[in-house]
């Protein structure tokens, strides 16, 4: 069983709602899954507001700055 926060090699992903890179291994703000896709998060505000209208997020209808 591989623990990911143990992992030494870290990768990255998006976050969809601001922008900011997230290591997939130790999301802070979770993850969350739309159309079969694992989406990362910075902190669980963004993965709230995400979670609410995913669709407008990944089309860039709705963004985010931090």
């Amino acid at each position: 069983m591989k623990i990911p926060f143990l992992s030494s090699k870290s990768e990255t992903a998006i976050d969809p709602v601001c922008g900011m890179n997230v290591d997939t291994g130790n999301p802070g703000g979770g993850v969350a899954t739309h159309n079969g896709e694992l989406y990362y998060f910075c902190g669980p505000g963004c993965r709230v507001v995400f979670e609410k209208d995913p669709k407008g997020y990944l089309s860039g209808e709705k963004s985010m700055e931090m």
